[in-house]
This record gives structure tokens, sequence and C-alpha cells, in this order.
């Protein structure tokens, strides 16, 4: 009964991927930037490469999340050339078909994710990927909605500010305490904030609870999930800051991000909490690539992010023996492979 109502919710999935060996990505991004510079984590390599491994995220849905509705496979235009683009579950959706022309093209991340409630199509309910996380274990549509709210985790961290992303992080927190009163939506949803199943990591929340202003959620770097509706609402009420942002084709400090939108939808009590620590992990490729082997050839998690970085030693190496624990758990084709 539970499979039957999930599934007439309609949940889709959104994944955006880019191929920075495509000649005509290649002639545009040198035009807007110059040149790959791994010394800068907007313009790096690894935010652009392209790890050889999309087929088992495509593998892994068709195996352990086989209810999902459609799948918005987001790019510039491009797609692999094994990639069965007449999938009756897959829609190609090119940067133009939601984002403003006059913004294009985008080379920044936060920014093709802050539109993606115009793409058409998209169901009410939808979980956004990274190309880097994999379902790696079978995994239920309840796992991200519960009575049609998305699941998650609504604990405080600390932020330095001192990376690029920090400081965007910072930005969120400033528009959040502008429509949002701390203390009024902690009282109103003291069980969602307090919640047992936060465990340790809802520390903060205890120690800063005397504190006005909101500061920094924990943010799991992982598959997420989203109400369309609240993209909307975030839109009629900061147009003015999203626009501006939109001049950025690359990463800036003046940026806002995707998690602008989660926490909009957790102060507006728009979700059930849910430890997401619980069934995901992020491994830090440069440091945890055998661990994540490890955890891919043992489905030690349901959701894995296999986060990249320039800097990594013998990486052709490292993108084999990632590949091989992959084909051990997901050996067969998918229909969404030609």
């Amino acid at each position: 009964m539970i499979f039957i109502y999930l599934c007439a919710m309609n949940i889709d999935f959104i994944i955006t991927w880019v191929d920075m060996n495509d000649p005509v990505w290649k002639r545009d991004f040198a035009t807007f930037s110059g040149k790959i510079d791994n010394s800068k984590n907007e313009v790096s390599e690894a935010r652009f490469r392209d790890y050889g491994l999309l087929k088992y995220w495509f593998r892994g849905v068709e195996k352990f999340a086989p209810w999902v509705r459609k799948i918005h496979f987001v790019t510039c235009g491009q797609h692999p050339e094994w990639l069965n683009g007449a999938h009756p579950k897959l829609n190609l959706v090119h940067h133009t078909d939601y984002i403003p022309n006059q913004f294009l093209p985008c080379f920044n991340s936060s920014l093709i994710e802050i539109y993606f409630h115009r793409i058409a199509d998209l169901s009410e309910h939808f979980v956004y990927f990274n190309d880097d996380f994999f379902i790696i274990n079978t995994i239920p549509p309840e796992r991200f909605f519960t009575n049609e709210l998305p699941n998650d985790i609504a604990t405080f961290r600390y932020n330095s500010g001192m990376s690029l992303w920090s400081k965007c992080l910072k930005n969120n927190v400033r528009l959040i305490n502008k429509h949002f009163n701390k203390q009024d939506v902690m009282r109103r949803d003291r069980n969602k904030w307090f919640h047992k199943c936060y465990h340790s990591k809802a520390r903060l929340n205890h120690l800063l609870r005397w504190y006005p202003k909101f500061v920094t959620l924990r943010t799991p770097h992982n598959a997420q999930p989203y109400l369309k509706a609240t993209y909307g609402e975030v839109w009629r009420y900061c147009e003015k800051e999203l626009h501006q942002m939109s001049i950025h084709r690359f990463r800036s400090v003046e940026d806002y991000t995707q998690e602008l939108f989660r926490t909009w939808q957790i102060c507006k009590s728009n979700f059930m909490p849910f430890n997401t620590y619980n069934d995901t992990k992020m491994f830090p490729l440069i440091i945890k690539s055998k661990q994540a082997i490890e955890a891919i050839n043992n489905q030690s998690y349901n959701l894995v992010c296999l986060n990249d970085s320039s800097h990594i030693r013998d990486y052709e190496k490292m993108m084999k023996d990632l590949e091989t624990a992959f084909e051990g758990i997901l050996p067969e084709k998918s229909s969404f492979e030609l």
C-alpha cells in the first residue's frame, strides 16, 4: 500500500553532467575563462571532468530505485554516446531549455541548480543528484519522502567562511535570516529540530538554542529531495538576489546555492526529520579512495558520493579500481545503455 501511494507521488530524479572534452564546451569555456586552472576551485579540472562512471549511476537507479518516474539529465547539450536518449523515463534537458539565455553559456553549478523548477515536466517531488552521487543498494521511495514531505536533517554546523563555498553558504543564511525568525521556527517545530534520530549531530542545536539568528545547517553532500513548490516560493521572495547572481558564469563568493532552497524548505516545516548520515557517505577520493572502493564492494551504504580532486595521484588507476568495484555490484547493462 505504501509503495503504491508513493509511486503515485511521481518522484523524479535530476542529475547534472558535463563533458569537458567536448569541442563546443572547450570553445565556450576558453571564450569566457581562458583555461583550466587547478589552483582555483571554480575552474579546476576536477569540477568539469567526467569520471567515466556515469553508466553505473543509471544501472544503480534501474536496479535499486526502479520506482523513479523520470530522470532529467541536465547538460549543455551533451550526452555520452552509449546513452539511450529515446528511453521513456529519460528527459534530456539542455541548459537553454530552462535557464534564461542571457546567462548562458554557464559553468557555475550553483546557477544551473537555482532554476530547476523551470524544467519541463518536472514532478512536484524530485531528488537532485550530482554526477558523483551513486545509489549502490536497494532504496525505497520513502527514503526520500515521508507523508509527501522531503526527509532531511535540521542541524547546525560550524562554518569558518574561509572557502568560496563556505562564503556562499553564509550568503544563504543571510537571506534566511531576512525572511525567517529563528526563535519562532524552532519553537513551532521543536520536535523536528530536536528529533532523537539526529543523535550527536544535533549538538549545536542545543548549544545555540539561545542564539537569535540561524547559522549554516549541516549540508550532507549527497542526493537531496525537494518540493518544486519550494523553488517557486524562494524565487517569489528572493528574485532580486537570485537574478543578480545569475550573471556569474563561474562560481563567485557572491553566489547563493541550492542550500538556500533546502534551508528554506526546512524553515517552512516542509520536511520530515531524518538522519541522512545513517545511510549515506561522502568519500573525498584524495584521501579515502580505498574506503570508497570497500564501501561499494560491500554495499555499506545506500548512497555514496565520490568527491573528486585535481590533486589525486594515480588518478587513472583509482578510476579503474572504482570501475571494477561498480562492475562487481552492477555488472549488467541497464536499459538506459544502447
